[in-house]
């Protein structure tokens, strides 16, 4: 067992009360970035008082942080689509793109020339990235197979990938992405219910959008969602607003994500349920999406996460501090209530906030140490402020400049 130390720090983030699955937008203020010292036991949070350890950090003028949950990429994925970006932000909107061909058709393409093996370690680098950044659990999707066979082995690619990174990894079933050549959306709904039952998947996904599925189609996989007893999840309201929020709380969804086109009418509701806002400001910023009523989710209580939305086309971003001050710059949050989305409310989204997301005695050990105050997270845009990262207690990333903080007994 390995007792560690970070001793002196300037600020320690800590929630208003042990045990919170989540806490609501409106008490992000609650947190508390005091000075103090943060005590690590092999694998778990051990306590807030300084003692003697067999490693030492000097966490002077530093904050401490849990580490980030990224809880929406799509890794694995293959390839990049970077002649597409240009085109999008020359002003061909990602309709017209996705219909000629490009969007998620060009990623599925990609994926299935690529190997498995070739997959797998472009995925294993940028997972090590998105650590780098701080991100110490993230999840992963299905959704560029694009038929049976290539969404099952989406699956089983992401699960490969589970067993080879740092961090833990949940996988979703995003069997219902885009529709299939040569098949309608109900067609393939079909298969999306077959693979849902036959893949190894933590939750379900799905996209609601003119050129993908309707909300008859969200209603569908919800049903399918209670009887497997998986959460649902739904890209929703991304393009356009087609009223899909209320469809998904009616089917207990455990997560909204996009919202840049959110009925303002749906901002009340969605505020008052058990369903998380997940706001992804780099798919808005890179991908010329409108920006989502942020500001008025966060002031009627909602359940506030952010994630990359790392992927090919519309982020191919893994720096969850970039993400941050992208919020912080956009929506007019606070740090706190940034951070907040980037932590606690983002594992409660995979069902981890029991073991993640916040600094707490028993928790998993996996804790940030910053180069600096964490107001400089979005001060400091672009800059990566990830000094130390530990995981399950280990230091599994340490920036060269930083290692001088890092005393062995």
């Amino acid at each position: 067992m390995t007792a560690v130390c970070l001793r002196g720090a300037a600020q320690v983030l800590r929630p208003p009360e042990d045990g919170l699955p989540y806490l609501r937008h409106d008490r992000a203020a609650e947190l508390t970035l005091e000075p103090g010292d943060v005590v690590l036991d092999d694998d778990r949070i051990a306590g807030f008082a300084a003692r003697d350890a067999d490693v030492t950090v000097d966490a002077s003028g530093c904050a401490v942080l849990p580490g980030f949950v990224d809880c929406h990429t799509h890794l694995p994925f293959a390839g990049w689509r970077a002649l597409e970006y240009e085109r999008k932000v020359t002003g061909v909107p990602y309709a017209e793109i996705a219909r000629a061909g490009g969007g998620i058709a060009s990623s599925a393409r990609a994926l299935a020339r690529a190997g498995d093996e070739q997959v797998l370690a472009q995925a294993q680098a940028l997972a090590r990235e998105l650590l780098e950044h701080g991100a110490t659990a993230f999840e992963g999707k299905t959704g560029y197979g694009l038929s049976r066979a290539g969404e099952a082995r989406a699956a089983r690619l992401g699960r490969a990938l589970a067993a080879r990174v740092a961090q833990p990894m949940a996988i979703t079933g995003l069997f219902a992405h885009a529709v299939p050549p040569a098949m309608d959306a109900d067609e393939w709904m079909d298969e999306a219910e077959a693979l849902a039952r036959e893949c190894d998947i933590d939750a379900l996904d799905i996209f609601v959008e003119s050129i993908a599925f309707a909300n008859e189609h969200l209603a569908r996989l919800g049903a399918v969602a209670r009887e497997l007893g998986r959460p649902l999840r739904a890209h929703v309201e991304q393009l356009a607003t087609h009223r899909s929020v209320p469809v998904a709380l009616e089917w207990g969804a455990r997560s909204v994500d996009h919202l840049s086109c959110l009925h303002p009418d749906d901002v009340a509701p969605l505020a008052a349920a058990e369903c998380a806002a997940v706001l992804l400001p780099g798919a808005e910023l890179l991908g010329g999406e409108h920006t989502p009523p942020a500001r008025a989710l966060a002031d009627a209580g909602a359940i506030g996460v952010l994630a990359t939305d790392l992927n090919p086309g519309t982020s191919p971003v893994a720096s969850m501090p970039l993400i941050i001050g992208l919020a912080v710059r956009r929506y007019g949050w606070s740090v706190r209530e940034a951070l907040l989305a980037a932590t606690l409310n983002a594992a409660w989204v995979l069902g981890w906030s029991n073991e993640l997301g916040s600094l707490e005695v028993g928790k998993r050990a996996d804790v940030l140490l910053l180069d600096g105050p964490a107001e400089h997270v979005p001060y400091r845009l672009g800059h990566n402020p990830v000094a130390i990262v530990f995981s399950a207690g280990e230091p599994v990333w340490v920036r060269p400049d930083q290692a001088w903080r890092l005393a062995r007994r």
